[in-house]
Parts: structure tokens; sequence; C-alpha cells
């Protein structure tokens, strides 16, 4: 593909030519450009985090209710005493994702997370369902947090019915609704906090989260000392270290994943941090070392110092030191617990509008939410919208049955940032959009493919090419070298670099295909046992078939300058990509039937607004792609004409 339009470029397939089937699809898979020197129309946020903010960024939205509560329900149903290793598990797990995110942070180091990551390597449509899915994951995991501190900070007061009246929960009247001003409140006072500025909000995230960590270790030091000094009764049990078998540890691993899910708010940084391609990195492992070796520490403590089955669900830690007549030590604990829940919220609320602000800068969102204040070089007016919304859905609902569609759009822009690392490696996009006005006025010519008629945009290489044959052009080169942009002789080492491209492309479609198959096959529990094993057995051959192939194919030379270089590369591609989108597909499926259908509800909504708002006010919308070879060129060119 050479020179294309708007509306069928940018996204098809992995870097490849379009082709007329998949014309009426062109918005859903045209891409953006990395942010350079040429692309950068809008205003920049303040660039004033350091490795330091962006490890407290990371470990204050991980660590958060898991650690206090979820610890105790997966010790009693799940693991038990292996507590430890599904948590290692976990670990592991989540810095495979880690991993990619750390590469695509460095190379593409703007605002907006994997919404932004996904829009330049795999296409707007996919892209717009990540930036959705996260608006809907950010939204109700802060509403979820901030109704989970009220009765947590009730206790500090005797219990709920001893807290003040402003903030106590009531029960309308009529209504049957349980309200929560504590919580509201809480939002309101984190996006005033994130109102005063990025690094403000960071020291403030820096100091809540040292508390909790102070509590933390307290717990692994006290707790370690009454452990030796009892014979750490819990680990002395005639059921052993694995009371629910290998698949218990590896259930409870499941669902002690999502206390990992946090370092995606470093990433939304990425725009604000002093020397991204080192420090984001660095941000990035550093955060979820710390929290992994905490978590363990902790579980170990807990579980060994009480049975399993004699935890409490609900304050597991504080029922632990109860037991050895340190009653004294749940107010500590307490406080550790509401420390961890604030520090999760402020990690909840700060990607979102940074977020809106990525879309609102496609085109794909009003303008509205991608002003930057000029004093705070924040975007101002999505936090506020923000944090008032979250605040009333805290305020007015329960949204605790809800909290699984929290998971749905974590897993999706994992698994989107697994294949983006693929793509970058393998078929990184080849062309780059350039507006329709600023190509109109370097060549005159080639702008005629970029018309304002659909088929002027929609007329690809494998078109002109035809063009020409059937005209029965003799010699091609006397109209072709006039205008070096729209065609040239095609080399042989450059026929087989096309091979090259195509091949991997497919590969990284059927290793998709193949995992999805897997992972479904895996979870449909309800099938028959014969056409599951089928199943799995057909997905894990087309699975390691297309590994194979990508092990034995060539990386893209040019990947080592795609966006910017310099900074961190994911080892181990393709299978650490290949691993960590298994892992989140399957249990993307695994979230059940009643998740996905509220999900549906939400992702609808926001298909309705991409085809009736976001499509025709997309920034690529009369965009013309040409190769990456030709873009500088095609900018100097508009400087010197300006000048």
């Amino acid at each position: 593909m050479i020179v294309k339009g708007g509306d069928d470029a940018g996204g098809v397939g992995f870097g490849g030519g379009g082709g007329k089937l998949l014309r009426g699809f062109g918005s859903l898979i045209r891409r953006k450009q990395v942010d350079s020197v040429h692309v950068r129309g809008h205003a920049q946020l303040a660039r004033k985090l350091s490795a330091v903010d962006l490890v407290g960024i990371g470990v204050g939205a991980t660590i958060g209710a898991g650690v206090y509560i979820l610890i105790g329900t997966v010790a009693r149903e799940q693991a038990g005493p292996a507590l430890v290793i599904s948590l290692l598990i976990a670990g592991i797990a989540a810095a495979l994702s880690a991993l990619c995110y750390a590469e695509l942070a460095c190379r593409c180091p703007s605002a907006g997370s994997a919404y932004h990551y996904t829009y330049i390597c795999i296409g707007e449509g996919v892209a717009w369902l990540v930036g959705w899915s996260l608006i809907l994951e950010y939204t109700i995991g802060a509403s979820a947090v901030a109704r989970g501190i009220t009765p947590n900070l009730a206790l500090f007061f005797g219990g709920q019915e001893n807290l003040p009246v402003f903030l106590a929960r009531h029960t309308l009247p009529g209504l049957g609704i349980v309200v929560d001003p504590c919580a509201a409140a809480l939002i309101l006072f984190v996006t005033l906090l994130l109102c005063l500025g990025i690094k403000e909000s960071a020291m403030a995230q820096s100091i809540v989260t040292t508390v909790n960590v102070i509590v933390m270790l307290f717990i692994i030091i006290v707790g370690g000392y009454l452990g030796f000094t009892s014979g750490w009764v819990g680990y002395e049990l005639p059921s052993g270290y694995f009371p629910y078998g290998v698949n218990g540890m590896f259930a409870g691993s499941a669902i002690v994943f999502f206390s990992y899910i946090g370092f995606d708010s470093v990433s939304s940084t990425a725009e604000e941090v002093k020397n991204p391609q080192r420090d984001l990195p660095i941000g990035i492992s550093t955060a979820l070392a710390i929290c992994c070796i905490l978590y363990m520490l902790v579980a170990a403590v807990i579980v060994g110092l009480v049975p399993y089955y004699e935890l409490n669900p609900d304050t597991p830690i504080s029922s632990a030191f109860s037991s050895y007549g340190m009653d004294w030590a749940v107010y500590l604990i307490t406080t550790g617990a509401v420390t961890a829940l604030f520090s999760s919220l402020l990690g909840s609320v700060l990607p979102q509008p940074r977020v809106f602000m990525a879309m609102a800068r496609d085109g794909l969102l009003p303008s509205f939410f991608s002003d930057i204040h000029r004093r705070t070089q924040i975007p101002l007016k999505s936090t506020i919208v923000v944090g008032v919304f979250a605040a009333a859905l805290a305020f007015f609902m329960d949204v605790s049955q809800l909290a699984g569609m929290v998971s749905v759009g974590t897993l999706l822009a994992f698994t989107t940032v697994a294949v983006s690392v693929l793509i970058i490696r393998y078929v990184p996009p080849d062309e780059v959009p350039i507006p329709s006005s600023l190509l109109s006025s370097v060549d005159p010519l080639v702008s005629h493919s970029g018309g304002d008629t659909e088929e002027d945009r929609a007329m690809s290489s494998v078109d002109l090419s035809n063009y020409y044959e059937n005209n029965h052009l003799r010699d091609k080169s006397e109209f072709l070298l006039g205008h070096p942009l729209i065609i040239k002789e095609v080399t042989k080492d450059e026929q087989i670099e096309k091979s090259r491209r195509k091949l991997a492309a497919w590969a990284i479609a059927f290793l998709c295909i193949g995992i999805l198959i897997v992972a479904g096959a895996a979870s449909a529990e309800s099938c028959p046992r014969i056409l599951r094993f089928t199943l799995c057995g057909m997905g894990a051959i087309l699975l390691l078939c297309s590994l194979i192939v990508l092990a034995c194919t060539e990386q893209d030379d040019t990947r080592h300058s795609f966006g910017h270089s310099g900074g961190f590369a994911c080892p181990c591609v393709p299978f650490l990509p290949a691993a960590c989108i298994l892992i989140n597909t399957y249990l993307l499926i695994d979230l059940g039937a009643a998740t996905w259908l509220r999900v549906s509800v939400w992702l609808l909504i926001g298909v309705l607004i991409y085809l009736f708002y976001g499509r025709t006010h997309s920034s690529l919308l009369n965009a013309i792609y040409v190769p990456s070879a030709y873009a500088d060129e095609i900018h100097r060119s508009q400087a010197n004409h300006l000048a």
C-alpha cells in the first residue's frame, strides 16, 4: 500500500494492504502515528515525574483491599497455606503484561496507556473499545474502593452507627437506596487533590503509600516474631501444604491476579515523566516487585499464625493478631487498610482523565476533554467531570456486584498490549497518516487520491496498478518518476520483505485464533469432554505452529527506530507476549456470562457513540497514508513552502 485515504487505511491486517473487502471497515482499521514533533499540535502535560514518583504511584494503585481482605477468602476456600505460591504465580503472570507495557510506554510515551498503544498498532476500532472499557474500569473501581473505605473508617468511631451523620450511610425512604456520603466526599477530595497538579498528586500518593508499607512491615515483623515463638501452628496441619490440591492453588492464583493490576496507572502518566525511556521501566518493574514481595510475606505470616480454615474472610489480618491477644493492633492494621484503599482510590481516579484526554485529542470524544490547564498543565476539565461522576455513582449505588466488570477493561487492555508488542516486532506500521491539506500543498496530484469522494479516498496501490494495466500504459516509469511518493519499482529485497511481513501477520492472526479456541474450550465446562479435548487439541496445534513460525521469522529491522528508540525492550518475544495473551484471554472468558451480559450493555453504548460521533470526528478522517520513509520529506517540503 502506497497512498491511501483515511477511511480505508492505517490498520489493515498488521501493516499490509487493505483490499476491497475491507473498505467498509476503513474507520475501524486506521492507525495513528506515534507522537512526534510533526504531530504534536496539542498542548503537552507537565513533565515533572521521576522514577521514585512512578514507584509510589504504582505501589499505591496496586496495594488495596486485596492484601487486607482477599487473602483470607482465597486461603479459606481455594489455596490454604499454598496461598504464598498462588501469589507468586499471579505475580509472574502480571509481570508478563508489565514487561509488554514497559516496552510500549517507552516507545510511545503519551497519555492514554493501552488505548494509545492499541490505536498506533492495531486500529481505531479496537482502540475505542479498549479506551471505553478502561473508562468503565476506572469509574466502577473508584466507586467500589470509596464505598469500601466507609466501614473501615467506621472502626475508628466504634462502628458505623457512631459515624457522624454527614458521613454515615442512610437508606432513602421509599426507594431502598443506601447512599454513602463518605464515599462521595472521599472521591471529591481526591479529585481536588488531582486538580492541584501531577507533582502534588504524586507526593500525596507517596506519603499515603509509605504509611501503608510501614503498616505492612509491622505485620510482617511482629507477625513473624509471633510465628517463631508459637511454632507456626498454621503450617502444622494434617492436610498438608496443599489442602485443595494443585488445582486449588492455581484457582487462587486466578483470583489474586487482580491484586496486581495497578501498574497500568504508571503507564498512563507516561507523558508527564521527565525521562520516560529510563524511568517508566524502572517504575513499573520496581512497583510490581515491591507489591509481590510484600503480598507474599504478609500471606506467609498470616497463614502461619492461624490455620487457614480459622481465618476471618472479612478481616483475616486483624483476626489473626486478635487470636494472640493483640487487639490493639487492630487499629494499626485498620489504618493500613484505610491508607491502602485511599491510595488505590487515587490510583483509580488519576488515569481516567488522561484516557479521556487522549481520546478527545484523537477526535473520538469532544475537544472539551482535551483542554489542558495553563498553570497546572493537567486535563483539569476531564478531572473534574470524572471526579463528579464517580462521586455521584459512589453516593447512590453499591457497585460491589459490578466488580467483575472492572476486570474486563484490565484484561482487554493487557491482551491488546501484548498483541501490539508482536506487531511492533514483526510488522510495525510502515505508513504514516498525513493531513490531506498538508499533502495537497506539497503535491497536488498525489492529493487527488485523498479527495472528497469515497472512491478517491479508497484507492490503494492495488487499484493503481490495476488502473495502469487496464489502460495499457507502455512506459509507466515516465509517469511514476515524476511522482515518487505514489509508486516505485519493487526490488527483489522489497518483495522478500513484503512476503516476510505477510507471513508474520498471518502467524500473529492464527496465534490469536488458536489462543481463543484453547481458552474457550478450557472454560466451557458445560460442553461434552470429547468436544472440549478436540477443540483444545486443534487450538493448541494452531497456537504452537504459529509460535514456531514467528520464532523462525526474522523480526522487522525498523522495530529499532519505531517510535522513541533507546528504551526498554520486552524479552523472549514471541513467547512472552503469547503467554500473556493466553493467560489474559482465559481469564476474560472465565469471567462468566452474567459479567459479560452487563459489560455488553456498556460496550453497546460505546459502539453507538463511536458510530454517531467518534467515527465522523476522528482526526484521521481525511488523512492520507504515505510510506514512513517519505513522511519527513513531506514535512520538510511543507516547512520550506511556508518559509
